[in-house]
């Protein structure tokens, strides 16, 4: 009960400071000290990533998987892996339990590796790039408002970034998707700013770039990256700075540094692990044709949550943009916007496997969109003779979010934040013996994260338990479920109850 308070207190704590943080950096823009106000802002979004970040354990999906590999990848960078070392027969199809794990592209699991090579094994390293990735997002989409719109329209959008609920659960790994969308949001915000600077300043540079961190969001998750390429057009168009022929070359540039960068991860799973590999690239398309996994929804289940993920007035600025596209001279910006928002909608749309996550990427295009219509809305609605209603709208659509952040942070929960059967598996793990095997587990996968104990929730035949302690195995059989009675009787077999709490 100590513990769950402790949590509470500092639930209240984050949100006292994150409050004084965040009206700091407001009132810093208000006295036009721009630097000072974005740095406040990210310091606002660091101490509310620092808080969901600190569950000191794995979460059951899909966080507890992507550590392993990441773990694994430590030791064979090229050579992504679950069970390390199988020792039951297993199904090359079945992600969750298999040896070669091609399930993801590489380079989130590369950076979470390289972050626990660096900072130790554990749950913090392992979230510590998703935290600053974010942060990272949060500032390119200040910067995207800005050359798009204006210093005012960044700092509302980057403010929305650096508080979303979403968002925050996905770096903190609390639910599916987690660190891959992640990865995959930063990066295509990132391309889109370099693609944007390019558009604005004609500096090479910022076109390599922008190719660069493009390949790295296909290496995050794949071909939904290509989102970058009607987005740079449009970019290119609204600045004007380029010749027909000038487009053409940049636009080949940047195809073929997407090339260079992703193709040869391809050929070399295939060349590898041809099962694994063609087996994951039908399981990809699988995704539009089937219902996976149970996940799937109606039609417009992604339109439905829009409301949710980003406040239930938020079609209203759609509408509003739409008639901006519609009735602007050079429309090119909202078009931008807009593709950026309904492609992704569309296509996720027709997928018959539907996951919140998988339109996380399309974020900032409605965080900068919100901060448009607010800075829109003096004139709107003085037009209107309804300019009493400003204060009304501008709480509303910055409320509901901020509203929407508490929901998914639980500061002001009662829980703990560890699990008492880490501990007793710290004391079981015998650093002497490599070659320890447990059976019959709740959490298999988490057990070989936070130790270097082979661990399964199936329980082997006899024969089998007798065969792998033969091969010199301790064998260690968790009794969190009742055991049989021959299984008891096996004088080389070591009983153990590790209290699994979640």
């Amino acid at each position: 009960m100590k513990i769950e308070m402790e949590n509470q207190l500092f639930g209240i704590a984050t949100i006292c400071m994150c409050t004084v943080v965040f009206y700091l950096s407001l009132k810093s823009y208000q006295h036009k000290n721009f630097d000072r106000a974005i740095l406040l802002l990210l310091l606002g979004g660091l101490i509310l990533r620092v808080f969901i970040s600190t569950d000191m354990y794995l979460h059951h999906w899909d966080e507890r998987y992507h550590a392993l590999v990441a773990k694994n990848l430590m030791k064979n960078p090229l050579k992504p892996m679950l069970y390390d070392l199988p020792l039951l027969d297993f199904d090359f199809r079945d992600w969750s339990r298999n040896h070669i794990w091609l399930h993801k592209q590489p380079i989130p699991l590369w950076i979470m590796a390289a972050s626990l090579k660096l900072f130790g094994v554990n749950v913090i390293a392992l979230r510590i790039p998703s935290i600053f990735l974010s942060l990272v997002g949060v500032y390119c989409t200040y910067n995207i408002g800005k050359i798009l719109f204006s210093r005012k329209v960044g700092f509302i959008a980057s403010f929305l970034s650096a508080i979303h609920g979403l968002i925050l659960e996905l770096t903190s790994g609390r639910i599916a998707t987690d660190h891959i969308d992640v990865f995959f949001l930063s990066f295509i915000t990132i391309s889109v700013y370099f693609g944007l600077k390019f558009a604005s300043s004609k500096k090479i540079v910022f076109n390599i770039l922008c190719g660069f961190f493009m390949a790295l969001a296909i290496l995050s998750k794949w071909l939904p990256a290509m989102i970058i390429f009607p987005i740079w057009f449009l970019g290119m168009l609204q600045f004007k700075n380029f010749t027909w022929k000038q487009l053409s070359i940049h636009f080949t540039t940047l195809l073929i540094i997407n090339i260079i960068l992703v193709l040869p991860w391809q050929l070399y799973i295939y060349y590898h692990y041809p099962l694994e590999a063609q087996w994951e690239s039908s399981f990809n398309f699988k995704h539009l044709t089937e219902a996976l996994q149970g996940h799937g929804k109606p039609f417009y289940y992604h339109f439905n949550r829009m409301r949710i993920i980003f406040g239930e007035i938020i079609y209203l600025p759609i509408l509003w943009i739409l008639y901006k596209a519609i009735s602007t001279r050079r429309p090119y910006k909202y078009y931008l916007l807009l593709i950026w928002i309904f492609i992704p909608y569309l296509f996720f749309s027709f997928a018959k496997t539907k996951m919140q996550g998988y339109i996380i990427f399309t974020a900032p295009a409605f965080f900068i969109l919100t901060g448009i219509f607010i800075s829109a809305l003096p004139v709107l609605l003085s037009r209107l003779n309804l300019s009493y209603l400003k204060l009304v709208v501008v709480i509303a659509f910055i409320g509901l979010p901020i509203r929407y952040s508490i929901e998914r942070l639980k500061p002001f929960q009662k829980k703990s934040r560890h699990q008492s059967w880490i501990a007793n598996l710290i004391q079981l793990e015998d650093k002497k013996n490599s070659k320890q095997v447990i059976f019959n587990t709740k959490y298999p996968i988490e057990i070989m994260f936070y130790s270097d104990i082979i661990a399964y929730e199936a329980l082997p035949s006899n024969p089998k338990l007798r065969e792998l302690y033969d091969q010199g195995f301790s064998i260690i059989i968790d009794q969190h479920q009742s055991l049989p009675d021959e299984v008891k009787k096996l004088e080389f077999v070591e009983i153990v109850s590790l209290h699994t709490v979640q």
